[in-house]
């Protein structure tokens, strides 16, 4: 393990000798210097993990050293030395940012303890920023699996967006990656050092879901024994992810309307309203425009959520992605074995309809990583669903004419025969063509079929 590095001005020769000893004798390696210039030009050549300064010295004081080590490099702790009569200089230092300071004349361990506490605060913050880096960087859009044209034009409209604070309503079916998406437009955008605080608002009661969201007073209600921050608290500063927002109740959604247009928000039993800086990102499988339609989504707050609306498509309608996204999964459940998948594992994965999307397809691969035989996977690893599905158009017995045809009249003959087949039901034929039903309209109306 490497030894960190103190850096130790002090142009009293006898004291700077005594002090070098006590902090090599604790492990620490020591740079000596005998005025502020000599630690300043070694600084420069070799950066110290904490320094060390005398606050009275001849030529550049310990004030000055400090300013110029902030400058140099920021939040690196400094620790002065005083005399009893320079006390009021060693709080101007502390004020400028020091960590802290020792009085003259002082024992070997008060030094070694103040020393400590400096270095493990400075651990504790660089290990806090590795961290967050290396969040920063998991949910970044490069993380994000899909090279499918739909898939992609979703992720470049994220990342156009990321970047302001409009509010963002991704929808799509369960299991489609829509929190991805949203963590993804947080850690990209301008408040990546904030909190990313996510709540799914279908899986808390109802009788809570309101103390979740706003916090609530010590009394307000049978249990509240004391105060409580809610989400949007909890969010200040960064995004609050509400999560399948279309079953919240009535009541809940005038007051996010409310916390969303006043940037306030009232606990549960309180007084005086919180000021809160959230961006606000919510998700759903439901059709709102649907649900404002029947009166169970307010029109308002449908309009405040949905100034960027992303649709995310469903796995079966981005089949380019799967073989990509099933070899990250079984990178992810086999990192100490070399496994592959054999050509009919793939082939199977590629055709089936996947209702469940991505969460499914991992959940798949995930148990053939653990039933497997061998270093491959084969169809007969898959679940019975898989290992017996058909495989799509390449199953249908086409008569191809020798001078060609055309794909659109392919397409619109397929549409009408899917219609046929479920009286002319548009949601049933567009499960049976693996597809939305916005999309099985847009083609209708593309091609003009009533």
């Amino acid at each position: 393990m490497k030894r960190e590095t103190i850096l130790l001005i002090d142009d009293d020769s006898s004291l700077r000798r005594v002090i070098e000893f006590s902090l090599a004798e604790a492990g620490y390696r020591v740079q000596p210097a005998a005025s502020g210039e000599e630690g300043l030009a070694l600084f420069g050549k070799e950066p110290a993990d904490a320094v060390v300064t005398d606050i009275t010295m001849s030529g550049m004081n310990g004030i000055d050293v400090l300013k110029k080590v902030q400058e140099q490099a920021p939040g690196l702790p400094v620790v002065v030395i005083t005399a009893y009569g320079t006390i009021e200089s060693a709080v101007e230092a502390m004020k400028l940012g020091a960590f802290d300071y020792v009085t003259k004349p002082f024992n070997r361990d008060e030094l070694r303890m103040t020393l400590e506490r400096a270095l493990k605060l400075r651990r504790l913050e660089n290990e806090n920023r590795r961290l967050r880096d290396e969040v920063i960087g998991k949910y970044r859009f490069e993380g994000i699996i899909g090279r499918s044209e739909t898939f992609q034009s979703i992720l470049d409209l994220a990342g156009r967006v990321a970047g302001s604070d409009a509010s963002v309503l991704v929808t799509g079916e369960s299991g489609t990656g829509k929190e991805l998406i949203a963590r993804a437009i947080h850690y990209t955008g301008g408040r990546a050092t904030g909190p990313f605080v996510a709540v799914n608002c279908a899986a808390i009661p109802e009788n809570l879901i309101e103390s979740e969201l706003f916090g609530h007073v010590k009394g307000a209600f049978t249990g509240a024994v004391k105060d409580k921050e809610g989400k949007f608290e909890l969010a200040d500063g960064g995004t609050l992810f509400l999560d399948e927002i279309g079953e919240l109740r009535i009541d809940l959604q005038a007051k996010i309307l409310r916390a969303l247009q006043e940037r306030t928000i009232d606990r549960v039993g309180g007084t005086k309203p919180a000021a809160v800086n959230v961006r606000i990102l919510a998700a759903t499988n439901r059709d709102l425009e649907r649900e404002v339609k029947e009166g169970r989504f307010r029109e308002d707050l449908y309009y405040r959520l949905s100034v960027i609306t992303l649709q995310v498509p469903p796995l079966r309608e981005r089949r380019d992605d799967i073989p990509l996204l099933a070899e990250h999964f079984l990178r992810k459940y086999n990192r100490d074995a070399a496994v592959s998948f054999a050509p009919d594992a793939l082939t199977a994965l590629s055709a089936y309809g996947w209702p469940g999307n991505v969460r499914e397809l991992e959940n798949v691969i995930e148990r053939a990583s653990v039933l497997r035989r061998g270093t491959t996977i084969t169809v007969s690893d898959l679940p019975e669903k898989l290992a017996g599905v058909r495989h799509g158009i390449g199953d249908i017995i086409l008569n191809l004419p020798d001078d060609g045809l055309s794909l659109e009249d392919l397409e619109k003959s397929l549409i009408v025969k899917a219609l046929e087949k479920h009286k002319g039901n548009q949601t049933r034929a567009a499960e049976y063509l693996r597809i939305t039903r916005p999309t099985l309209i847009y083609r209708m109306e593309k091609y003009g079929l009533k």
